[in-house]
């Protein structure tokens, strides 16, 4: 199975590579031969064949959306070897150009990130790692210092750092269940540490290096927009009959005279309209300074109403529990259940759920005013895009993760003090514990959302702000 991977990694290579010395560019057929040969190139192959096949080999046993995004992964990584043998071959262009030449990477980009969006599916942690991390591919673009972005090397690193968070939640939930997703998260981090980032250190430390006397690439020339307005018309050269190409300043005052000339012979209140009693203000009634009964029941009748879906409670395939889109309902109750189940609450508000029993996951997904009372789960409780929600945890939870979040009560029992939480872009996070004293009330500890960074023997160390009274 590895072997036909590599096979059809090889064949889309060697498209790429033909298809970069068309008509428009011959001179590009002859600069390939050239730079195949070439050991950053062959670098890249190697790389690919190593790291990009593993990635490709996890993903086929997986199938699915994995091996779709394992899919575009490979391309893009295919994308930018051939964006290497042009480099050799190509001045350093300008802004524009740059992003005109970078536009097959980023079309993939895109699209890796386009899947991971909507509505949330099962992979949803699959998607997002692979998108987050196929932003690494964006050191190509390091022009310098001076362009926004950091060295190629430290590029790799933090993109990669920003996927790991996905990628984690991964062997988290697959952890002594299905290997091949852990095989899976595991190629892909090895894709980029060490792989892509020792290819980078390597051979492209600050950047890639442009040719000098190649072909030049520029961005593209905006076509004219048909439905653009008109330019408005010149304005009249004179006021004057005879002044059409007259420029002096006698002219200019024959000009002007005639004008007032013509002003003075008519009455100055010729032309205008008389106004009457009934167009006076204060005696039209639409002009009124209160507002009819009529117009109060027009804007009655046109109520702003947010848009939901349909409410849904239900176990789908018999292995998904569906709460979605319910408003207002304070006793919702998962009663059978099962470790091998999970459940996914989506879009409800003003709602309570109560799970008795073990599930394997629990996801709280764009929810406001939620509260949700679970016994025990066997990977995860997150909660993501949600605002003003509680969670009471009154068996175990080996991780709770709490993600863009704004306002969560977190109250854990004496069995979920071991639990592992998790925080990103997440405010205003209270955890209440049990007392020490069995008669004690519960302890609220406020996790910290500000954080100083230090620079201390050569290493960045952080610390959470402490406030006074704290």
């Amino acid at each position: 199975m590895e072997e036909k991977l590599i096979q059809r990694l090889e064949a889309a290579v060697v498209r790429l590579e033909s298809l970069s010395g068309g008509p428009s560019q011959p001179h590009s057929v002859a600069g390939s031969s050239g730079s195949s040969s070439d050991p950053s190139i062959l670098a890249f192959d190697d790389l690919m064949t190593e790291y990009v096949g593993k990635v490709s080999a996890s993903a086929e046993k997986i199938g699915g959306q994995v091996k779709d995004v394992t899919n575009v992964l490979a391309v893009a990584f295919a994308s930018q070897k051939d964006l290497l043998v042009k480099i050799k071959q190509t001045q350093k262009p300008d802004a524009g150009g740059l992003a005109e030449f970078l536009r097959p990477l980023n079309d993939k980009l895109t699209e890796a990130n386009s899947m991971s969006e909507g509505r949330r599916s099962d992979f949803f942690n699959h998607l997002k790692a692979a998108a987050e991390s196929l932003t690494a591919l964006a050191w190509i673009a390091y022009t310098g210092k001076d362009c926004g972005m950091s060295m190629p090397i430290g590029h790799v690193e933090e993109c990669w750092q920003s996927a790991e968070f996905y990628s984690n939640k991964v062997l988290v939930e697959y952890k002594n269940k299905e290997q091949d997703h852990i095989e899976w998260a595991k190629a892909l981090k090895e894709l980029y540490v060490p792989g892509l980032r020792d290819y980078v250190k390597t051979h492209y430390p600050l950047g890639p290096v442009w040719s000098a006397t190649g072909a030049t690439v520029l961005a593209p020339v905006k076509s004219s927009n048909p439905g653009a307005p008109a330019a408005p018309n010149p304005p009249p050269a004179s006021l004057s009959n005879s002044g059409a190409s007259s420029s002096s300043s006698s002219g200019s005052k024959q000009g002007m005279a005639a004008v007032f000339q013509e002003i003075s012979s008519k009455p100055v209140t010729a032309g205008l309209k008389k106004v009457t009693d009934d167009m006076k203000t204060k005696n039209r009634k639409d002009r009124a300074g209160f507002v009819s009964s009529g117009e109060k029941e027009v804007h009655k009748s046109v109520p702003n109403v947010a848009k939901v879906g349909s409410p849904k409670f239900e176990l789908a395939m018999g292995r998904k529990w569906v709460v979605e889109y319910q408003i207002g309902v304070k006793d919702l109750t998962i009663d059978e259940c099962d470790p091998r189940q999970t459940v996914y609450i989506f879009g409800c508000k003003d709602s309570v759920l109560q799970i008795k029993g073990k599930v394997n996951n629990i996801t709280v997904d764009k929810c406001t005013k939620m509260g949700v009372v679970f016994t025990d789960v066997v990977a995860a409780f997150e909660v993501v895009n949600c605002n003003s929600v509680e969670v009471q945890c009154q068996g175990a939870a080996p991780t709770i993760s709490i993600d863009n979040t704004s306002g969560c009560q977190l109250f854990l029992s004496k069995d979920s003090l071991d639990s592992s939480i998790t925080t990103a872009k997440a405010s205003e996070v209270n955890v209440m514990v049990p007392a020490k004293d069995p008669n004690g009330d519960l302890e609220e500890h406020a996790l910290p959302q500000q954080y100083i960074h230090t620079y201390q023997d050569g290493n960045f160390v952080t610390n959470p702000v402490s406030h006074s009274g704290g």
